[in-house]
C-alpha cells in the first residue's frame, strides 16, 4: 500500500508538470513501469503482490462509489431525452460491437467483456466494477486497463485535430468527446481544447454514460449467477449446495447510486463535494497503479496484435456512432 501511495503522489507530480497528462492515467502507465524496473521488479511481483492487488480492488470499489457524487440526474436529464436516447445508442452499439469483435478475434478470459465494458461506459473505472461483478482473473483486468487507457490517452490529441475538419461547432464538439472517450479525466484533458461550452457538454454526456454503469454491472451479475449455478449443477447436487453467489447488485454499486441520489438532494455543500472529488481521485490513482503493476508486458505480447485491433476496431465504432448521433441530436 505505501508503494501504490508512493506512486499516487508520483503520478500527482507527473500531471504538474504536464497537465494535459492525466493523474489517472500516469498511475497506470507508472504502475505499469514499477513492475517492468530491475529494480522493482521484485518487490512488485513479490512482497508488495497483495497490498497492491488489494488497492487494485477494494479502493477501486471505494473510487466507484465517490464516483456517484459527480452526477445529479437534474443535470443529466437537463441535456434532453434525444441526448439521452444518442448516449443509450452510443454505448449499446460499442459495448454489443466491441464484444462481438473481441471474441471473434479470440482473446482469452474475459478481455472482451472488459474492453467493451472500459470503452462503452468509463474507462479503468467501469471495467473495475465489471471485473469485480464477473470475478475476472487479475491479468485480463490489467491488459484491458493497459489499453483502454492508452486508447484514451491517444484520444487528448487526436480528436482536437478532427474537430474542424469534420465540422463541429464548440458544443457539438464537446458532446462528440463527452460521447466518445472513455476516462472522465481524459473526457476534460480532450474538450477543454474546444473552449468552456464544449467542456460542459462533454462533461454532462459523459456523466450520463457513467449512470449506465450500474445497470451494466447488475446485468453482469445476473449472468455470473446463471453461469456459476449451472456449473455447480453440472458439477453435482453437493456441489450445487455449496459455496456463495455474486450478488445481483454489489454493494459498492448500490453505494455509487446512494451517492447519486445525495448529490441530487443538493444537501452537500460545494466543499464536501470538492473533497470528494480529490479523495476520488487519489483512490482511483492508488487502485490503477496496482492495477497498471499487473501488467506482464511479454504475456499481453501474445495477444497483442489481436488486442490492438480490438481498440482500434471499439476505437471506430464508438467514434463513429457518436459523431453521428451528435449530427442527428444537435
Amino acid at each position: 500500500m505505501l508503494l501504490a501511495a508512493a506512486g499516487v503522489a508520483a503520478a500527482i507530480a507527473v500531471h504538474a508538470a504536464v497537465p494535459a497528462v492525466p493523474k489517472l492515467t500516469a498511475a497506470v502507465v507508472l504502475g505499469m513501469a514499477a513492475a517492468h524496473l530491475p529494480g522493482l521488479r521484485p518487490v512488485v511481483r513479490g512482497v508488495a503482490r497483495s497490498g497492491l492487488s488489494t488497492a487494485g480492488k477494494r479502493l477501486m470499489r471505494l473510487g466507484i462509489v465517490l464516483l456517484g457524487l459527480k452526477l445529479g440526474l437534474d443535470d443529466v436529464l437537463g441535456l434532453g431525452w434525444a441526448t439521452v436516447a444518442m448516449v443509450l445508442t452510443v454505448v449499446a452499439a460499442t459495448f454489443a460491437g466491441t464484444l462481438w469483435l473481441g471474441r471473434r478475434l479470440g482473446l482469452p478470459g474475459d478481455q472482451p467483456l472488459l474492453v467493451a465494458t472500459g470503452y462503452s461506459i468509463c474507462g479503468a473505472s467501469a471495467i473495475g466494477a465489471v471485473s469485480q461483478a464477473a470475478g475476472s482473473e487479475e491479468e485480463d483486468v490489467a491488459s484491458s486497463v493497459a489499453l483502454v487507457t492508452l486508447c484514451g490517452t491517444l484520444a487528448i490529441a487526436v480528436l482536437p485535430l478532427l474537430q474542424h475538419p469534420l465540422g463541429l461547432g464548440e458544443l457539438e464538439f464537446g458532446r462528440w468527446v463527452g460521447a466518445s472517450v472513455h476516462d472522465v479525466g481524459q473526457v476534460v484533458a480532450t474538450a477543454q481544447t474546444g473552449g468552456p461550452g464544449a467542456l460542459r457538454e462533454a462533461v454532462l454526456v459523459k456523466l450520463m454514460r457513467v449512470v449506465l454503469l450500474a445497470p451494466l454491472v447488475a446485468g453482469v451479475a445476473v449472468v455470473a449467477r446463471r453461469n456459476l449455478r449451472s456449473a455447480r449443477r453440472a458439477a453435482g447436487d453437493g456441489a450445487a449446495k455449496s459455496g456463495s453467489r455474486p450478488p445481483i447488485v454489489p454493494l459498492f454499486v448500490a453505494g455509487f447510486l446512494a451517492m447519486i441520489v445525495l448529490r441530487t438532494t443538493g444537501v452537500l455543500p460545494a466543499r464536501a463535494l470538492a473533497l470528494a472529488g480529490d479523495a476520488q481521485e487519489l483512490l482511483l490513482a492508488a487502485a490503477l497503479f496496482g492495477l497498471g503493476s499487473a501488467v506482464h508486458l511479454p504475456t499481453m505480447a501474445k495477444t497483442g496484435g489481436r488486442i490492438a485491433l480490438l481498440g482500434l476496431g471499439s476505437w471506430v465504432v464508438v467514434a463513429g456512432v457518436s459523431y453521428a448521433g451528435v449530427l442527428l441530436t444537435t
